[in-house]
């Protein structure tokens, strides 16, 4: 009779991933154990064959050998089943479980011997010129840094904690609880593994003390808000000598009183007179390298985008630079004295005289369509 589809057994997709593997074995095993069962053989034989598709989906190379090659990559000596026994006891039910529960809830018991330090994060705003142009620098930060009196032991005078005899030196141990066996950190030395008979006066057996430490940070050309510089062991010191977490600076780039930035092009609004945007000419716009020419023609209109290649921001991934795009606005002079307002009234009375308004097409389109509105409304 020819064996099932592992991925069938389990109820996975070919696709799934460790997690969903471990899930779904947890979920089949619960249901067909033999302690569950007693006396059932299809549930026995059920439960192998479950167990089976596990111990190989959850070996990378033995998955890749089982999608390659099916079941014949396990043949000639190699089959899977004869490595497995049957499961009646609660002890080896519990065993079953470890692993998986302990991936799954984070409870793993070599995962808290060793708890690694807390990572930190630095909240750093930096202008726009330092964000494109990159800047050193320096912070203080506070933060847990390892005992020197103990080296970080937590013992003193350095010497080395004692192995725990509750749990021996496993930091876990297990409870009877009807057929499970659940697993628990030991009550002893609190997931540790070791206990400290004679802890360090400085940092009361912690292995590392409270404090504050400058750091000089290197800012690349081209960050940008939200984006996050690590820095790996510059986190928290870890107890009992545990290796350190990183540390995480959050960029935020100041609003800038010319600039936005939008990825890696720079906008700014540049106003011009009436004058400049009827006849055109020459201007000076600003840039974070200094003022450039931009040469506006004539009959320019407000709104209209200029574009001045390779004066943005150069990215901090692929180098690639950026451009300047000048938003022109036409301003409405302010202020006028009595010989300008009767220029712009003899100009203005000149525009008017002129048949089918061709000085202003766009006011001419706009009330041309008005008009077609208000005549469809009455037909």
């Amino acid at each position: 009779m020819p064996k099932k589809d592992y991925y069938q057994i389990l109820g996975i997709s070919k696709s799934a991933e460790d997690r969903e593997i471990k899930k779904a074995y947890r979920k089949l095993a619960m249901k067909y154990h033999p302690d569950r069962n007693q006396g059932d053989k299809n549930s026995e034989n059920k439960f192998k064959e479950i167990k089976e598709a596990y111990e190989v989906l959850i070996n990378e190379e033995k998955r890749s050998a089982y999608d390659q090659y099916g079941h014949a990559a396990f043949e000639n000596g190699n089959n899977q089943q004869n490595t497995y026994s049957t499961f009646t006891s609660s002890s080896d039910f519990g065993d079953i479980f470890g692993d998986v529960f302990g991936d799954i809830f984070g409870n793993n018991s070599r995962n808290q011997r060793v708890k690694k330090g807390s990572d930190l994060c630095y909240n750093m705003e930096i202008s726009l010129e330092e964000a494109v142009k990159g800047v050193i620098k320096e912070i203080r930060i506070p933060t847990f840094q390892k005992c020197n009196s103990c080296y970080g032991t937590g013992s003193n005078n350095g010497s080395k904690p004692n192995r725990c005899s509750m749990c021996q030196g496993k930091g876990q141990i297990h409870m009877r609880k009807g057929f499970f066996t659940v697993q628990q950190s030991c009550p002893s030395c609190q997931g540790q593994g070791s206990v400290i008979k004679n802890p360090c006066r400085i940092c009361r057996g912690q292995g590392r003390i409270k404090t504050h430490k400058n750091l000089s940070i290197k800012i690349p050309p081209g960050i940008d808000t939200n984006d996050r510089i690590r820095l790996n062991n510059e986190g928290e010191a870890g107890i009992n000598g545990a290796e350190p977490g990183d540390l995480y600076v959050q960029m935020t780039v100041s609003k800038h009183h010319i600039f936005e930035r939008k990825e890696n092009d720079l906008y700014c609004e540049v106003p011009i007179n009436f004058a400049m945007a009827a006849l055109g000419g020459e201007i000076e716009v600003p840039t974070l390298d200094g003022r450039v020419k931009l040469k506006i023609p004539s009959e320019t209109q407000s709104g209209k985008l200029f574009r001045i290649r390779g004066r943005g921001v150069k990215s901090v991934q692929n180098r690639s630079q950026g451009d300047l795009l000048c938003r022109i606005v036409v301003e409405t002079p302010v202020n006028l004295n009595t010989q300008q307002k009767y220029l712009l009234k003899e100009l203005g009375n000149s525009l008017n005289s002129i048949q089918n308004n061709k000085n202003s097409p766009r006011s001419k389109r706009f009330f041309d369509g008005v008009k077609r509105f208000f005549d469809d409304l009455t037909k």
